[in-house]
């Protein structure tokens, strides 16, 4: 059963990351991690715990975001590999993580929730704006906040 907004949820009560695209169903947020350059969330803007609260339209709509943010990243940075994953055992929310994974970063193979495999990798960097715009270009131009 789909909620507006529930006032214990933390992804309810915040964007959940600085917003760099967005439309009626859900935003794009890129997570601050000095770790993970590009890192961002795809997030449902109303309170949903799985895929299949939703309707049929809305679980593709929402995966097309999801594969729009893997391909602009995948053109930014040219990452060894791409993590997708929608857990929320700590947040219910429905969200999605996209996240460009380097054979040099500190958890490669493993997830980046695991223990680190060497100190931190060096940096590679994404510009907000310049994935914003790669954002808009794949999925057209955002709505007003």
């Amino acid at each position: 059963m789909e909620k507006l907004a529930v006032p214990s949820c933390e992804l309810c009560e915040s964007p959940g990351g600085q917003v760099l695209w967005r439309n009626a169903l859900a935003r794009v947020v890129a997570v601050e991690d000095a770790d993970y350059p590009g890192f961002c969330r795809v997030i449902l803007n109303r309170h949903v715990a799985e895929m299949t609260d939703l309707a049929e339209a809305d679980r593709h709509a929402l995966v097309a975001i999801v594969f729009a943010v893997e391909a602009a990243l995948r053109a930014l940075l040219a990452p060894d590999k791409m993590n997708l994953a929608s857990l929320g055992n700590v947040v219910p929310h429905l969200h999605w993580h996209v996240i460009p994974r380097f054979r040099d970063d500190r958890h490669f193979p493993a997830p980046v929730w695991a223990a680190p495999a060497r100190a931190a990798s060096p940096r590679r960097a994404v510009a907000p704006q310049a994935l914003a715009d790669a954002l808009a270009a794949r999925l057209g131009p955002a709505a007003p906040a």
